[in-house]
């Protein structure tokens, strides 16, 4: 496992920005790359001097709300259809885009938001935003504000921790946690918001 983490510090040293940009992009779109892999070690080569910590937040953030644009845009450009023919390639099943469908419809525009902070969720949410024809500008602000987060999170993580993976393993695990009960906060808080503007 030590041998993995500094193999992938080392390509993201060499890949600096540009390589956090495309990782954070592809982890947004249909391709299953997980985001920890990008920006825990842009931390860490952070915590090094190698690397700007508030410029790999922003081109984290930045590559993160590009890859959620590319799939809002083909889900309102080219329909359900398009989707799921395109996103057969990926493994991307009419299944999986039905759980977010219904997802999306049971908690609103703001799902938008709080999937960003979910695995396995944040990356396809943007889809039935596309099919929903959600205001671009509503959905541009919800998902940069979830992604930087995310993003933020997980660079101070790299930051902090360095490359411990042990640690690394241990905090994350309480960040999980700790992002989903910032969740359940801040949906209670949009729920008390609405109520009171009806």
């Amino acid at each position: 496992m030590h041998d993995i983490a500094v193999s992938i510090v080392e390509i993201m040293e060499s890949w600096g920005y540009t390589g956090i940009f495309i990782m954070m992009f592809l982890e947004s779109t249909f391709f299953p790359f997980p985001s920890e892999l990008a920006m825990i070690p842009a931390g860490y080569l952070a915590f090094e001097g190698k690397l700007n910590l508030v410029a790999s937040i922003g081109v984290g953030t930045l590559g993160s709300l590009l890859g959620a644009l590319f799939n809002y845009y083909l889900a309102k450009k080219y329909g359900r259809v398009g989707v799921l023919k395109f996103g057969k390639y990926f493994f991307f099943s009419e299944e999986k885009l039905v759980k977010m469908e219904n997802f999306f419809i049971k908690h609103g525009s703001f799902s938008t938001f709080v999937s960003r902070l979910i695995p396995g969720v944040r990356q396809l949410v943007s889809l039935p935003a596309g099919l929903s024809k959600m205001p671009l500008s509503k959905f541009t602000l919800y998902t940069t504000l979830g992604a930087g987060i995310w993003v933020t999170v997980l660079v101070f993580l790299g930051y902090i921790l360095g490359e411990n993976q042990a640690l690394i393993n241990e905090y994350l695990h309480q960040i999980v946690l700790l992002t989903l009960g910032l969740i359940v906060i801040a949906s209670i808080v949009y729920v008390f918001m609405n109520k009171k503007s009806k």
